[in-house]
């Protein structure tokens, strides 16, 4: 399988309820690398609702996709995950929360979140060696929708605004949707979704993904942190 470019998740584990729920939901099974029925529910028309978000999978950001820089290939950079993977604890929180941002759900985690940003901007600094220059119509493309200056230098240090101390952890459930859409969907999720929700909620791995030709990401390798 060629990749077209790479980034660091975190992948629910597979054989949880919650994990099985939302990927049926999402319609993209990134760990089989195959598309999955959408459960059937009254009034929401699931397949609308998630088209945004599935082609990414069940996930959370934790490096941006990005574009594999020249001299550098697919073996280093699965070596260089596995020490960094290695190097780093696993992270425990409280659980997780729907909650929306801006016009889209997502999980969101509850607790506190220091040893979880620790690991994104770990993920993020350590394999940067591996990320080539965005191009320059990504970067206008980026600043188009509106940058503070620490996103813009985000941007230009790391590729991406919203890493580092503009990270925020979040798994994404929807697209952007309107007003009542987004109550029905809240509320639905919350009556379906939320029971299942891991209690604490624990990241015992990081997960090396690749996008394919289509746009779809499939999961290349889980690496276990250290503790």
């Amino acid at each position: 399988m060629t990749f077209t470019r790479y980034a660091i998740y975190f992948a629910p584990p597979a054989q949880a309820d919650w994990t099985r729920f939302a990927t049926r939901w999402l319609g993209w099974d990134m760990e089989a690398g195959a598309e999955v029925a959408h459960p059937v529910i009254d009034g929401v028309d699931v397949a609308a609702v998630t088209d945004v978000p599935r082609k990414y999978g069940l996930h959370a950001t934790m490096k941006p996709p990005f574009r594999l820089s020249d001299g550098q290939s697919l073996t280093d950079l699965q070596a260089a995950c596995q020490r960094l993977a290695e190097t780093q604890p696993s992270v425990t929180l409280d659980g997780l929360e729907i909650a929306r941002f801006g016009r889209f759900l997502a999980l969101r985690p509850v607790g506190d979140t220091g040893a979880l940003n620790a690991l994104a901007a770990a993920c993020v600094r350590e394999l940067d060696k591996f990320r080539a220059p965005a191009p320059t119509a990504e970067l206008e493309r980026r600043r188009a929708s509106g940058l503070t200056p620490e996103q813009d230098a985000n941007l230009l240090n790391w590729g991406y605004p919203y890493v580092m101390d503009t990270f925020r952890f979040h798994i994404t459930l929807s697209g952007k949707l309107d007003k009542p859409t987004l109550k029905t969907v809240q509320a639905m999720l919350q009556e379906q979704l939320v029971p299942l929700l891991p209690v604490p909620f624990q990241i015992g791995d990081v997960a090396l993904v690749g996008e394919t030709e289509d746009g779809r990401f499939h999961l290349i390798h889980r690496y276990a942190l250290s503790s």
